[in-house]
């Protein structure tokens, strides 16, 4: 149990955790990786490499730190994480691993002068906590979805029943349950994980669900990625009849009910959850104004999905905006910026904006939205790689 005085030695170490948490993070995930090789589908070794991942985990046990008096204060962090979690079918038996693994790590990224037995017991207790309460989230989306008439619980084997090439870059997979039967409905910008065999070795990853429900198929809209295991095994390997394991959807990027006008901004594969978002909006007879920036034309992918959509929707309206100048006629050249954005949203900033794109994309958008007077409560996005600080 966590007591007064665990708590007080867990909020001691936030200094240390401010200055050296992605080095422990770092040490952690080397022990536990070579350890535990059962865990490793768990994790996108692209992003170990990158330092993406370390630094999220530092991130998120920093803030659990700082407020482990108030967890409540963590706002959107552990739903988050929660999603993250059951999109890739992590189960309790691996909590043990990973506390095991952290208090190692911070037994020798700290030392024994800093990490004495008493801060051992303290985060011992802490990171109990933690997990319980993840545990116990988690148990409730799994449960949820089982009920759900479609839902299952774990994997769900279904097949590639269709490939559709959308831009150069990006391919969508259609997908249906190889039992034949129905599947669960899912909100707007959520994502679903997948779980297959890449040379000998289970790997696991989440993809954004980019066409409307429909009770019989999902579809994912694949961006090939250079050096990318997965990515480039689900364009060139996984052919039509090929088998793929889903778990149920997830996510919290999702479209909320309301009557505001919508504003739906997306960088290059950051368009595939607005898809769903905009058919949503075009059925609530919502006013939406869908943004679409690329590169080019080539890797410009659902362009002619957007306008079908937009023709047919008299209180919609779409924007799309070209780095590269092309054949194809666009709305603009250059990057997203805040005159752009001025320019094409609302004049009334009362709105509901969703955005997703790469990080940079993401802090450019948040950063012109704020100047256009769109109030932060009102702004939503999410990272197709583990969350960061949107540095703005």
């Amino acid at each position: 149990m966590l007591s007064a005085q665990h708590r007080d030695i867990v909020k001691a170490t936030v200094p240390l955790l401010e200055t050296g948490g992605e080095a422990l993070t770092r040490h952690f995930y080397g022990i536990m990786l070579a350890e535990y090789p059962e865990v490793r589908p768990l994790f996108n070794q692209a992003h170990q490499a990158s330092g993406a991942q370390p630094r999220a985990l530092a991130n998120g046990i920093l803030q659990y730190a700082r407020h482990i008096d108030r967890l409540d204060t963590l706002g959107p962090l552990v739903g988050q994480i929660v999603q993250k979690h059951v999109s890739l079918q992590v189960l309790p038996e691996q909590y043990p691993i990973v506390g095991s693994c952290l208090l190692r790590a911070i037994r020798e990224v700290l030392g024994p002068d800093i990490a004495t037995d008493a801060v051992i017991e303290a985060w011992a207790a802490a990171y109990q906590q933690l997990a319980d309460l993840l545990i116990g989230a988690e148990e409730d989306v799994y449960a949820a979805a089982a009920a759900t008439p479609g839902g299952w619980r774990g994997a769900r084997r279904f097949e590639v029943v269709r490939k559709v090439p959308e831009s150069v870059e990006i391919t969508s997979l259609y997908l249906r349950p190889a039992d034949g039967g129905a599947v669960m409905p899912f909100k707007p910008g959520q994502y679903i994980g997948i779980r297959l065999t890449v040379d000998g070795q289970e790997v696991r990853r989440n993809y954004s669900l980019s066409a409307p429900p429909n009770g019989s198929t999902y579809r994912i809209s694949v961006k090939r990625e250079p050096g990318g295991v997965v990515s480039n095994h689900l364009h060139d390997a996984l052919g039509i009849g090929a088998a793929i394991d889903l778990f149920p959807p997830a996510g919290e990027f999702v479209l909320a009910p309301g009557e505001r006008p919508l504003a739906l901004i997306s960088g290059g594969v950051g368009i595939t959850p607005t898809l769903p978002m905009l058919h949503a909006a075009h059925e609530q007879r919502r006013p939406v104004t869908f943004v679409h920036f690329a590169r080019n034309a080539a890797v410009h992918a659902f362009r002619d999905w957007v306008d079908d959509l937009v023709a047919r929707s008299p209180q919609a309206r779409r924007f799309y905006c070209h780095e590269q100048a092309g054949t194809l006629p666009v709305d603009a050249h250059g990057r997203a910026c805040t005159d752009l954005l001025a320019r094409w949203l609302p004049q009334a900033r009362d709105m509901d904006a969703y955005f997703i794109g790469p990080p940079p994309f993401m802090a450019a958008v948040k950063r012109a939205l704020g100047e256009l007077g769109v109030p932060p409560a009102q702004m939503h996005w999410e990272f197709f790689g583990p969350a960061a600080a949107l540095e703005t």
